[in-house]
């Protein structure tokens, strides 16, 4: 899949899929394979949910989570975007197998 790729160093993260954009803390992660996959996996997402509604679904699972675990750090991890991304970010033939909607075996 081809995106291109920008650096902002005031990213609040590592790094962030915003498709096509994949969008980097620093010039080095640009070729950090594990992360650009996992980047991948959300471009995956976003697309199967059409772009927008992937947000309204990330955010709501966000804020579902802080009522669940009452900081940010559990939040954010356990948000069944992320739970997939993370299960699956060192796998690098795991797109080519990716069924559709994976993600959703993680939602709460």
């Amino acid at each position: 899949m081809r995106y291109c790729s920008l650096v902002w160093r005031g990213l609040p993260a590592n790094a962030m899929a915003v498709y096509p954009f994949m969008v980097f803390k620093d010039p080095a992660q640009k070729n950090d394979r594990v992360l650009i996959n996992h980047e991948k996996i959300h471009f995956y997402q976003q697309l199967e949910l059409l772009i927008l509604p992937f947000y309204f679904f990330y955010l709501l699972n966000y804020l579902i989570n802080l009522i669940r675990f009452k900081n940010h750090t559990d939040a954010y991890l356990n948000i069944c975007f992320e739970q997939e991304a993370f299960a699956n970010d060192y796998k690098s033939g795991y797109l080519k197998n990716r069924k559709p909607y994976s993600w959703l075996s993680f939602w709460i």
